[in-house]
């Protein structure tokens, strides 16, 4: 016959051993944790493709460490990282999620990869895990896309209206292709506005290049924008690899400093400080312009319009860094500079009565 007393000290030795054994072994009555994982949740749509057309991808990881980042790839022809070469890297916000700017194509794909992974700018199939990539995600574009090309005409030129977004302004806009017009005077209206629950912004570019010659925007007035607020009339070319890719600025905004100067000239890469020339845009019509010639670009703004000029308000030459045309095209908009930081409470409006050019 048992003891009773020794059985129950048996037990308790056993469990003794037991509850040990799970000190030693932390697994011990949970799971291991999982390893990371990415996922996108925000899908661009299936589309040919182009240097102008841009959406945005969206997802969220689980089990990233700090100082990992995400790699997005978008698939037409090949696999290209996105959103630039020159910018090949999203970020991991604290949340767990991420978003950026893409390209389309026909499929994408997302890597959560450690802090020193260095991703191919092309490429014709995707990296296993492994050596830095720890996750992988894919997709098919959504079918039934909804960016259809809005084309503007205004000055004798035919324009297209963004409605794909863009992370200009140091973070992602949405663009509205409602947010641009010509009235019955001919003259292109581009507005920034809060529509059906989400900021929107404005942009319009030319269906092709011009080259070297002389741009002239004739603008009613910008002085009564928000200190955050951007008004660029700029050349860009989105077919090239290059970092800045042909880029002439006039760009009109205080950059979110009420005391700062409104307007500037640039020939990127801006944080060359030779390549900036700032400088005060007084209320009322002002025409500016910029002649593109080898090797030299020489911007001016002048009060009042093609048919009435003013007098000269500044003017700069830039010689050096100077690009060479290619496949740039003029692009006009209007944005909110780090809009989540520099939220502006009501719509804004610039119009713009002509545009000229002559080789």
């Amino acid at each position: 016959m048992n003891d009773p007393q020794n059985t129950s000290a048996s037990r308790g030795t056993a469990l003794a051993a037991i509850f040990a054994m799970c000190l030693l072994a932390p697994a011990c009555g949970s799971k291991p944790p999982s390893p990371p994982s990415i996922q996108i949740t925000r899908i661009p749509p299936v589309d040919p493709g182009g240097p102008q057309k841009l959406d945005f991808i969206e997802g969220s990881v689980r089990g990233a460490h700090a100082g990992q980042q995400v790699i997005v790839y978008t698939h037409a022809g090949i696999w290209w990282v996105q959103p630039f070469a020159a910018q090949p890297t999203t970020k991991i916000l604290p949340d767990g999620t991420w978003k950026n700017s893409t390209h389309l194509g026909s499929e994408y794909a997302a890597l959560l990869v450690d802090a020193n992974y260095q991703p191919s700018v092309q490429i014709d199939t995707l990296p296993q895990r492994g050596n830095g990539v720890l996750d992988i995600a894919t997709v098919k574009g959504a079918p039934n896309p909804s960016l259809a090309e809005n084309t503007i005409h205004f000055s004798g030129y035919d324009w297209v209206a963004r409605s794909a977004g863009s992370d200009r302004g140091g973070e992602p806009n949405d663009y509205d292709p409602e947010n641009e017009w010509v009235d019955e005077k001919g003259f292109l209206h581009l507005r920034m506005q809060e529509r059906n629950g989400k900021w929107t912004c404005a942009e319009v570019y030319l269906t092709r290049s011009l080259g070297y010659g002389t741009y002239k925007f004739v603008v009613q007035d910008s002085s009564h924008l928000s200190p955050s607020a951007v008004f660029g009339l700029f050349t860009w070319d989105l077919a090239t690899s290059q970092d800045f890719r042909n880029e002439l600025d006039i760009e009109l905004s205080r950059w979110g400093d009420p005391k700062g100067k409104n307007a500037q000239y640039v020939v990127q890469p801006f944080y060359i400080p030779a390549n900036v020339s700032r400088f005060n845009a007084p209320a009322g019509p002002v025409t500016h312009s910029f002649r593109w010639e080898p090797g030299k670009v020489s911007f001016q703004s002048v009060r009042g319009s093609l048919d009435s000029p003013g007098g000269p308000i500044s003017q700069h030459v830039f010689s050096s860094g100077v690009p060479s045309p290619a496949n740039e095209n003029v692009h006009i908009n209007l944005y909110d500079f780090l809009h989540s930081k520099n939220p502006v409470a009501q719509p804004y409006e610039v119009v713009i009565e002509k545009f000229d050019f002559i080789p």
